[in-house]
């Protein structure tokens, strides 16, 4: 047994709850294969330095705009929103290289594991060259992702993104999204041509049509049937029901809402992440839930883009699946983005400790075990067929995704375990609680610091630099 391959822990989260000496072992391709309880600390494996809690999977990231954060943070119309926002992103988008989409992914991709995510699902629909023209290698800024995310050792599920429309019922594209049009045929090229690739770097491919007002129906089913063709256990992620305009619009258009639409049109099951899922009504809480679908939450970029609040406590009444994203990026924090989620709850029912569940009385372990469980789900990774159930996280047949909290940071210094992570989640002073990060096996962070985010950053900013001062 190699003692490079294994971690001990006197406090780690399991799917079950805390427990106590905890040795952890993973195999060569990075996947758990012992997780003994009550063990003895065997000589010459590490001991972590804090409790170990699960790795988070980040479920929604725009890579590119992390680039623009800080941009938009001013009025441009009598009453900005989303939309007036989104004007401004497609004026982003158009300008960014195949180079400086690389230097900033690698960034964020650095930022996200010393922030606590171990793996990322990019919803990549930047495709083609600044006149909106296809690259001579048609797969080129997918290519330029999955590089980022190699040399920063984070987990990807790669998402290529269906965009053909502007609106319901398949208004033309607008000049602004000439870089994300698609014929649903070259996307299904693009998916096979990027098969060995990710298999290669051991990344999930998945597909994502981009929402129900960019992707007609007639294209969403083509889709469907020729991602089941070549995996048909593929994951398949939608933005939906982000915005009220696109509620009414779905009602102008079908007489349906967005929600009800897909699952009356679609097969939505547990391959499905519904990202944002913001605006639905009980009937679509209900039957959603009961897909076995992930709803997306991205708290940061919610609240950023002023989109509303998801009923959390109805969706866990109906069991729903759950997980957390950064998306836009103003925000890249696992442990803040829950804090986000949960405070969004307390305000709009003016109750506390609201994602607290039966047996989860810790409000901070229901939400981190809750979205460790969605987020893996979503992202498609497959335990092994050692693995029993659905546990996720620090369990046989998952991957070695962890973190080690600073038990010697000020605000957790002196507390139980589980009040550690409540601190981390809930009082840590936007100080990161990190000492140390696991991916795939791969001690990426330590100390709380990536060993490459010196280089990291300095491509991030030279690439924002550019994207700023060219003409």
């Amino acid at each position: 047994m190699s003692e490079s391959n294994s971690l001990f822990a006197h406090d780690a989260l399991l799917p079950e709850g805390w427990a106590k000496d905890v040795r952890l072992h993973w195999d060569a391709a990075g996947r758990l294969d012992e997780v003994e309880v009550g063990a003895t600390a065997p000589s010459g494996v590490p001991i972590a330095s804090g409790p170990v809690i699960a790795g988070m999977p980040n479920l929604h990231s725009h890579a590119f705009q992390r680039g623009m954060a800080g941009l938009t943070e001013y009025r441009a119309e009598a009453q900005d929103s989303f939309w007036s926002w989104r004007t401004l992103m497609y004026r982003f988008a158009l300008r960014i290289s195949p180079e400086q989409l690389e230097a900033i992914a690698f960034g964020l991709y650095v930022d996200m594991l010393e922030a606590g995510y171990t793996s990322v699902c990019e919803f990549h629909y930047l495709h083609h060259d600044t006149d909106g023209q296809p690259y001579a290698d048609d797969a080129q800024l997918s290519h330029a992702l999955l590089r980022a995310a190699s040399r920063a050792g984070i987990g990807l599920t790669l998402l290529p993104v269906l965009y053909q429309t502007s609106g319901f019922g398949a208004l033309p594209p607008g000049d602004g999204q000439r870089r994300f049009i698609r014929s649903t045929d070259s996307m299904l090229a693009l998916l096979q041509a990027l098969r060995p690739v990710c298999k290669a770097q051991g990344a999930r491919l998945g597909v994502a049509p981009h929402s129900l007002r960019a992707v007609p129906p007639q294209a969403l089913q083509a889709l469907l049937d020729g991602l089941d063709a070549i995996d048909p256990q593929a994951p398949i992620h939608i933005h939906i029901a982000e915005q009220t305009k696109e509620v009414d619009d779905c009602l102008a258009w079908s007489g349906q809402r967005p929600v009800a639409w897909l699952l009356d049109h679609a097969p939505v099951d547990a391959r499905w992440c519904l990202v944002h899922a913001t605006h639905m009504d009980a009937d679509e809480y209900r039957r959603a839930a009961a897909t076995g679908a992930v709803a997306g939450l991205c708290p940061s970029t919610e609240a950023n883009l002023g989109d509303g609040l998801f009923d959390l406590p109805r969706w866990m009444a109906g069991q729903g699946r759950f997980g957390i994203g950064s998306d836009s990026h103003v925000c890249v924090d696992a442990a803040e983005e829950l804090m986000l989620l949960e405070y969004g709850q307390r305000l709009a029912l003016r109750q506390r400790n609201v994602a607290a569940s039966p047996g989860r009385a810790q409000v901070a372990q229901a939400l981190w075990q809750g979205c460790v469980q969605g987020g893996a789900q979503a992202s498609g990774q497959a335990a092994s067929a050692s693995v029993s159930g659905s546990a996720a996280g620090l369990a046989v047949g998952r991957s070695a995704d962890f973190v080690v909290l600073d038990a010697a940071h000020r605000a957790l210094a002196a507390l139980p375990p589980e009040s550690m992570l409540a601190a981390h989640v809930f009082a840590s002073d936007r100080t990161r609680a990190i000492d140390g990060v696991w991916s795939a096996g791969r001690p990426v962070v330590k100390d709380g610091r990536h060993a490459l985010r010196g280089e990291a950053q300095a491509g991030f900013v030279a690439a924002r630099r550019e994207l700023l001062t060219q003409d």
